[in-house]
């Protein structure tokens, strides 16, 4: 293995579904624009939750992308994945022929699948009966899904797997895809993270655990990350899907390149269920592990897309690792959290925000932080408060952290 020859992979291709638009070019906008995506819950009765605020995907028209009867055969994760890596394969320009079926794969990543079927299939069973439980019930709920019927969807035959990491897995997706066509497995891979989980049992059980913000009288301003006064994160719904590509094949049919994907940190803490280690070794060490598969140097990073959830304890542990990692650098790294204004996708997180990640080296602008008010003493870092910036990025990483101690890092350079 030592002497593997390692391609070079490129984004050539990006889909997005998201609180703030359901195309790359919206997302995109209403990121600088510093919009906000949270407001109160529409998709269930929120009577007697502690929590009724989201970042509910809107207009969503599944139908536009697939026909109506299998559409309606999807859990709405599932549907989210399928839209969003269609809009990619369309962006990309990549047509999926017999001919190159076999060389391009799927990894798409998601914390809890199929969750609202599993909900109302279970309803169904203890009023009416197991007679009347869908035959569709088990293929629209578990979480391979989004990555089997995107293949089916659009023809590709090559590797096809699910990260099911928790709010990791969107980008262990990426990751993993990385390796598989940076080691030959494939010429393309359709990449990144669905979810769906804004449902009764979600909403009901993270409240429980104390992880939900329950700002409900101001939505708008309930994701607020780095903030002194953020009280738990706000769920987020959507995809994010990206187009990993061998640099030559991508050169071989004249695809437009946003960038280029060379490095990819994953640790665990083997800590606790749901608190990060609290100095954050885990995810200083999946920094550190990214730069160094990218050959890069803290001093080459330009932004960091922070994981940022507006949780007390992940803001302050990720900010440690950042310092940590990156050493006096950090103070001239720019770093946002575009939760604040989607907020957190759990296994979708990753997907979107390394779209976001990739546009800002693209494009040489860095979207903000929304809802930065009165930063956390121990959140020292430059945040981007508030109003995007106009700044030169070569060098950008996406940090994703998940139950379970899951650390994600993925370094993204300018293409040359």
């Amino acid at each position: 293995m030592t002497n593997l020859q390692l391609n070079r992979v490129v984004i050539t291709g990006m889909g997005a579904i998201t609180p703030i638009g359901n195309t790359l070019k919206d997302y995109w906008e209403s990121l600088l624009q510093g919009k906000n995506g949270i407001g109160e819950i529409t998709l269930f009765d929120t009577s007697g939750f502690d929590c009724r605020i989201g970042g509910e995907v809107k207009d969503f028209d599944p139908f536009a992308y697939v026909p109506r009867k299998e559409g309606k055969r999807m859990d709405r994760f599932a549907q989210f994945g399928v839209c969003a890596s269609k809009q990619a394969l369309a962006d990309a320009n990549l047509v999926i022929t017999p001919e190159n079926a076999d060389l391009i794969g799927v990894l798409i990543g998601t914390g809890v699948g199929g969750i609202k079927v599993m909900e109302d299939q279970k309803e169904i069973l203890l009023t009416k009966g197991p007679s009347r439980v869908s035959p569709f019930t088990i293929p629209m709920m578990i979480a391979n899904m989004a990555a089997g019927l995107t293949a089916i969807h659009t023809g590709a035959k090559g590797p096809n797997s699910c990260t099911v990491t928790a709010c990791a897995a969107g980008s262990h997706a990426i990751g993993d895809a990385f390796r598989m066509v940076q080691r030959g497995y494939a010429k393309a891979m359709i990449a990144g993270g669905a979810e769906a989980a804004i449902t009764p049992l979600s909403y009901a059980g993270f409240a429980s655990a104390k992880a939900l913000s329950f700002r409900n009288d101001d939505p708008a301003h309930a994701s607020r990350p780095f903030d002194v006064s953020r009280d738990g994160f706000v769920m987020g719904e959507g995809a994010g899907i990206l187009i990993l590509e061998e640099l030559e094949h991508a050169l071989a049919r004249g695809a437009k390149i946003y960038g280029e994907i060379v490095g990819y940190g994953s640790t665990c803490d083997a800590y606790h269920m749901t608190s990060p280690v609290p100095a954050g070794d885990g995810a200083t060490k999946a920094i550190q592990l990214a730069l160094k598969d990218g050959n890069l140097k803290p001093e080459d990073v330009s932004y960091v897309n922070a994981h940022g959830t507006s949780t007390p304890a992940n803001d302050k542990t990720e900010t440690k690792a950042i310092k940590r990692a990156l050493g006096d650098h950090a103070y001239h790294t720019l770093v946002s959290s575009t939760k604040s204004m989607t907020g957190h996708l759990l296994g979708g997180s990753g997907g979107i925000e390394a779209v976001a990640t990739m546009m800002a080296i693209a494009n040489d602008k860095v979207p903000p932080t929304i809802n930065l008010e009165n930063p956390d003493p121990e959140c020292d870092l430059d945040y981007v408060a508030h109003k995007s910036r106009e700044h030169t990025v070569n060098v950008a990483l996406s940090n994703s952290f998940g139950f379970g101690g899951h650390n994600v890092t993925l370094a993204f350079k300018k293409y040359q």
